[in-house]
């Protein structure tokens, strides 16, 4: 399904799976990408590290964003910068859906 020059519902872009963490690609470049994300309850990525920033935006639900050790609570409609070489992880506190950009250059 081609997105570019349509209006979209982000939210409605990627449905929930019980149990499991779905993901949507929306645009690849080589100067970054932008995918959502659905997270089901209890669901997250553990602790990692990423060699660029990247933007989550919160669309839907609750998610525990922690950054080098400090945790976040972010609902809809709130985001967060995570530093590039920073770790991080992400969990669901209930349901959640997030749009992610990560800016390579």
């Amino acid at each position: 399904m081609e997105l570019a020059g349509k209006v979209l519902k982000v939210a409605g872009l990627i449905d929930y799976q019980e149990g499991a963490v779905v993901s949507r690609e929306i645009i690849r470049k080589d100067t970054g990408t932008v995918t959502i994300f659905a997270f089901d309850r209890g669901q997250g990525l553990s602790e990692h590290t990423a060699p660029f920033d990247a933007l989550v935006q919160v669309i839907d639900g609750v998610a525990e964003i922690t950054i080098s050790g400090k945790r976040h609570v972010l609902g809809a409609g709130d985001m967060i910068i995570m530093p590039a070489d920073e770790p991080h992880a992400l969990m669901a506190r209930e349901p959640f859906k997030m749009v992610l950009t990560m800016i390579k250059s």
